[in-house]
């Protein structure tokens, strides 16, 4: 039994020691994780070997399976993004917007942690190292609520942050760990307003309305992503293809890989049957509308197993999270758009185009988080756009926006001087 209010109350306690901590010292934690991921590398293995069995067993679909599993090269990863986010800049004190006024006090704005945040995830166990990363540089703290399927895989991983933070000096209570599978604590934790700051769910778009329609605490959503491509007239075919199979094909689990391929009407004819020949060979499978069907029934296809068949009705409003890719037909780049803005979850959407004209239109009319001209959408990612890694992919407007890395993990406090200075 598990008493969480009491887990975060000493987290609001570790909150306060935290925000005065070193960069030094939040450096050392950093760098003793990234070091104990290959220190523990074993016990890691066949911790998330016991979660993928026990997954299997109970029935999740490979791009959950995906999700969970942990190789050595992965765990390899997870411990250069820490060591990347010890090397970036601390933004904790940094201050901004100084000015004077006339009546000579000095003001300005200092950036200082959110402080308590409750984190609540699926299925992936790098999140809990990418959390915490950013929350200890930032001098946050954090409690995590990982999926029962990782359970096994997140209790090694939190022990050897905890370790990491004792080795710097630092609270390992700023990182606990809500070690129950039982979804009463998902109800609790969004209550603890007395306690936590922000919450930040990361999984299925059920999640993120359970949290929003539950919380009394402020919720960060995002991370659904049904991602967009649109090939334009003017694009160069040859050179769009590679970037198409990369968007949908490199890692089809994941919230930024591409959902629907959009392709202008003249060239068609040209792209489709290239585009199913290419991506047919890594096991793609399509959902296609009546015109791209039509013209496909007509190509010359190098593999007649390949699947293609008529989109659904909803198909075009399902975040795939597999090998299964969606295609329209469109007249135009106004056609384009308003499908996307019909069916966008405003996560990564892009154009392929050699047409500047249709490219600046396309990122002013296309109000997603990550806006991409000529480039797969599977850079929505903090380690991929410099940010060292992230805590979550925001798609609200609110405090911030795409992926959430260093400096979305800050808020600021005004700092007003003056010489004994009093209103007039």
């Amino acid at each position: 039994m598990i008493d969480l209010t009491s887990m975060a109350a000493g987290a609001k306690i570790a909150a306060r020691h935290m925000a005065h901590a070193s960069t030094d010292d939040k450096n050392i934690a950093l760098k003793a994780i990234a070091i104990n991921l290959e220190r523990f590398q074993k016990d890691i293995l066949t911790a998330n070997k016991q979660d993928i069995n026990e997954g299997q067993k109970n029935g999740l679909n490979s791009a959950l399976i995906d999700r969970l599993t942990l190789t050595p090269e992965r765990l390899g990863a997870m411990a250069d993004d820490v060591t990347n986010i010890a090397s970036l800049p601390d933004p904790i004190g940094e201050c901004f917007d100084r000015q004077i006024l006339e009546n000579g006090l000095q003001i300005e704005r200092q950036r200082v942690p959110i402080g308590v945040l409750g984190v609540i995830y699926e299925s992936r166990p790098n999140v809990t190292i990418d959390v915490t990363a950013l929350a200890i540089k930032t001098g946050n703290v954090v409690l995590l609520r990982g999926g029962s399927e990782t359970i096994h895989s997140n209790r090694v991983l939190v022990n050897l942050v905890q370790q990491a933070l004792r080795d710097a000096d630092l609270p390992e209570s700023s990182v606990q760990f809500i070690d129950d599978r039982d979804r009463k604590y998902v109800a609790e934790l969004l209550k603890l307003h007395e306690y936590v700051e922000m919450i930040i769910p990361r999984g299925s778009n059920a999640l993120h309305t359970f949290c929003r329609e539950n919380s009394t605490i402020p919720v960060i959503t995002g991370g659904i992503g049904i991602c967009h491509l649109y090939v334009d007239e003017s694009a160069d075919i040859k050179l769009a293809i590679p970037v198409i199979e990369n968007a949908k094909v490199q890692r089809p689990s994941v919230c930024n890989a591409l959902d629907t391929l959009l392709v202008h009407e003249a060239i068609a004819a040209d792209l489709l049957p290239r585009v199913i020949n290419q991506l047919g060979e890594s096991g793609v499978t399509f959902r296609t509308d009546k015109q791209a069907l039509s013209i496909l029934e007509k190509a010359r296809l190098s593999n007649d197993s390949t699947k293609v068949q008529l989109a659904g009705p909803n198909d075009f409003d399902i975040e795939w999270l597999s090998l299964v890719l969606g295609i329209k037909i469109v007249k135009n780049l106004d056609e384009a758009t308003e499908h996307i803005h019909k069916h966008s979850t405003n996560h990564s959407d892009g154009i392929l185009t050699e047409t500047d004209k249709h490219a600046e239109r396309f990122v002013a009319e296309i109000d997603s988080a990550a806006v991409y001209v000529n480039s797969s959408t599977r850079f929505t990612d903090g380690g991929q756009l410099g940010l060292g890694a992230e805590v979550a992919v925001s798609t609200q407007r609110l405090h911030a926006r795409g992926p959430m890395g260093l400096p979305e993990l800050s808020t600021y406090k005004w700092v007003v001087r003056g010489s004994y200075t009093s209103r007039s």
